[in-house]
């Protein structure tokens, strides 16, 4: 398939994981941004002759531009893209940025965190979707304190979560974000537990990572197809 992806990362435990994986053995080529480390996030993909742009997950805010300066270039890429018809994937953090940046509102849930394993809960919409059709009740990584409070105009949601936020976004023509987490394999996901309890892991935490490890033959099954899918965008 081919083509060149400019990935936008914000943390160093938060990687491309198994996405990367799949990406790279359908032979497209990923550029990964850190803004966390200082590296500028492009104003336009066609700057760098990028086919798609990927959003991913981090720890902080989607409305935290202050602490987190390189969150408003990418709202402001993620907004050109969206409307420039381009391939866009957003995870989780990206999700809600994305959100922001098309004119919707992102922000703490009010129910709480959503974290280990929760089935996908595919709207009519989202059963006919291009990239998500075929995934309803296929089990999907969470580790989210936020969630989407206002969808953009013109967005579709295409999954709920139990709580009725958006678990899944059409965007545009070829974008899509995601409140899961399609990338994370058990291993990132036990590094993301653990770096919040650096003394142990207590019961439940072992618990959450037991879970997302039991899993893994069905979250690589559920979620390289969406991988080859994008990827396929980008030919």
């Amino acid at each position: 398939m081919g083509g060149r992806l400019l990935v936008v990362q914000h943390e160093p435990d938060a990687p491309a994981g198994w996405l990367g994986e799949w990406w790279a053995d359908a032979g497209v080529e990923l550029d990964v941004v850190r803004g966390d480390l200082g590296e500028p996030v492009p104003e336009r993909l066609a700057d760098g002759g990028h086919r798609g742009l990927v959003v991913l997950g981090g720890a902080m805010g989607a409305n935290d531009d202050s602490e987190h300066p390189w969150l408003a270039p990418t709202k402001q890429l993620l907004r050109v893209s969206v409307r420039a018809g381009e391939p866009v994937l957003a995870v989780c953090l990206g999700h809600q940025l994305a959100a922001v940046a098309l004119g919707g509102a992102a922000g703490p849930n009010p129910a709480g965190r959503t974290i280990g394993v929760v089935p996908v809960a595919l709207t009519p919409e989202g059963q006919g979707d291009a990239l998500l059709a075929g995934g309803d009740g296929a089990p999907a990584v969470h580790f989210n304190d936020d969630v989407v409070h206002r969808v953009p105009p013109g967005a579709t949601v295409l999954a709920r979560l139990p709580d009725g936020s958006p678990q899944a976004l059409r965007l545009g023509l070829q974008a899509w974000s995601v409140q899961f987490h399609p990338e994370t394999s058990p291993e990132i996901f036990e590094d993301w537990v653990r770096s919040e309890r650096p003394d142990g892991a207590g019961d439940a935490e072992r618990t959450l990572v037991a879970q997302v490890e039991a899993a893994r033959d069905r979250l690589r099954a559920a979620w390289q197809p969406l991988a080859e899918r994008f990827a396929a965008l980008l030919a």
